[in-house]
């Protein structure tokens, strides 16, 4: 197998494993220049790409790479020396953007003091108001930047510092409940903080083909178009309501060319990728694929704690740092989950006069958590343990001490006790008739382990993660 062929093949795992977004940025323009004793040299584009590809994806690479050539135990990054092409200078200046929008927010966890109101935000241009239907407590400061968002984080950044001409346009994808229209909210106040005179508009897609529908009643459709050219920050959420809406695709087509030629800055969201909206005029996926596209996925472990704090903080609840791990372990799926938790604690609490506890934490959210694990069985445990580290279920269940093996077999007691309550003794039966003391030992050496081994603490939160999609 030749290097090229070879790196294809270990491109198409990656893949699988990655958003397509984060693939794209990452692993475009990537090659293997040399394999030698062992030793991957993986030639990037630039500096960037290499820091991110040897400090938070080495792991996906070096596991696609040795399930292919078992040979492979290291790999190293090298910058092409081949940079000169266009294409390549595009790359770089648009890596070097986020790298700055990476930058000059890593004291993104700090805590700004925010309006409880909601207000209507208005930019004053010449004798003029223009509604932008902001909210005011949305802003880049209050958004915590984690891994599941830094991408798209850094990209809003970016637009922020040059509207029109870096990411135009930009488009933003996630599941419900992530963080989407925060971060495209706190964009459009960051433009009114800093120019006054710029017009922000912020607008669903819904309420846009509303707007729409009433001026051809009115006949008032040039109006409305002229309003919207004269935008210079447009921001349209949840895109993938116009599905289907072949007028209001229409207009919104000619009214997205007349703001992208005035170099007018457009920022999308939705909540899958452009060619994942079904009946999407192919002119507009089109115009959507052309610009920046970053996804937002799950909040990790750390992540959610990190919300937690933050929104227990804001609502003034007094939550101790076990209770905390408590509802961010159990609670993975998205933010609104999380403040839901809270609220409902928060609620409790309140009415039945009890102090915040652990105890009561476990109590109130004692059904949401047993609904959920009733969905993981232990085979779902063992299948992602299995992709996760490239070994079979005989290697998992069978007799042996091969390094390669116990670990992931650790591994694999230890979420089954922690994430099933599954006894002892019932893990070693199924792990080929163990003893219950054997698997006890795993289990304490893997929550001994993870504590000081960062690498182990990833695996463990990458894991948890996978179990619950």
């Amino acid at each position: 197998m030749t290097h090229t062929e070879l790196w294809k093949a270990a491109l198409g795992q990656i893949e699988l494993s990655l958003s397509k977004a984060n693939f794209v940025t990452w692993f475009k323009n990537t090659s293997i220049l040399s394999f030698e004793n062992g030793i991957a040299t993986i030639n990037v584009p630039n500096g960037f790409a290499k820091e991110w590809l040897e400090n938070k994806y080495n792991l996906y690479i070096l596991k696609a790479l040795k399930s292919l050539d078992p040979t492979t135990q290291e790999i190293r990054c090298i910058i092409s020396q081949n940079n000169n092409t266009q294409q390549n200078n595009q790359t770089v200046k648009r890596l070097d953007a986020i790298q700055g929008g990476i930058s000059a927010q890593a004291g993104a966890f700090t805590r700004k003091k925010i309006p409880n109101e909601v207000s209507l935000s208005r930019n004053s241009g010449q004798n003029s108001v223009f509604e932008s239907h902001l909210n005011p407590r949305y802003t880049f400061d209050n958004f915590i930047v984690a891994e599941n968002n830094e991408l798209a984080r850094a990209a809003c950044f970016a637009v922020s510092q040059n509207l029109g001409h870096l990411y135009n346009p930009l488009f933003i994808y996630g599941g419900v409940g992530l963080g989407k229209t925060h971060l495209l909210q706190g964009l459009g106040n960051e433009i009114m903080r800093q120019h006054s005179d710029k017009r922000v508009k912020y607008i669903t897609s819904e309420r846009f083909t509303t707007e729409l529908v009433d001026s051809i009643k009115n006949q008032t459709i040039d109006q409305f178009k002229r309003t919207y050219e004269e935008i210079d920050l447009l921001i349209i959420d949840d895109i993938q309501f116009l599905s289907g809406r072949e007028k209001t695709q229409n207009e919104f087509f000619h009214i997205f060319n007349a703001l992208y030629q005035l170099n007018k800055q457009i920022v999308i969201s939705s909540d899958r990728p452009p060619k994942a909206i079904p009946t999407l005029e192919e002119r507009l996926r089109s115009r959507f694929e052309g610009g920046m596209i970053a996804d937002i996925s799950k909040p990790s472990l750390e992540t959610r704690i990190a919300i937690l704090e933050t929104k227990a903080k804001e609502k003034g609840i007094a939550l101790d740092s076990e209770s905390i791990q408590f509802i961010a372990t159990h609670i993975t799926q998205n933010i609104r989950e999380l403040e839901g938790a809270l609220s409902r604690i928060m609620a409790y609490s309140e009415f039945q006069k009890v102090p915040l506890t652990l105890s009561l934490v476990q109590k109130v959210l004692g059904e949401l958590i047993t609904r959920s694990k009733k969905n993981i069985k232990q085979e779902d445990i063992l299948r992602v343990i299995m992709d996760f580290y490239g070994i079979s279920e005989n290697d998992l269940v069978k007799k042996g001490r091969k390094k390669e093996v116990a670990h992931p077999r650790q591994i694999a007691m230890y979420l089954m006790r922690t994430e099933l309550d599954t006894p002892l003794s019932s893990i070693g039966e199924f792990f080929g008739g163990r003893d219950h003391t054997t698997v006890l030992h795993a289990v304490e050496k893997i929550e001994r382990i993870k504590e000081t081994n960062l690498r182990i603490k990833e695996e463990i939160m990458s894991l948890r993660d996978r179990l619950q999609v």
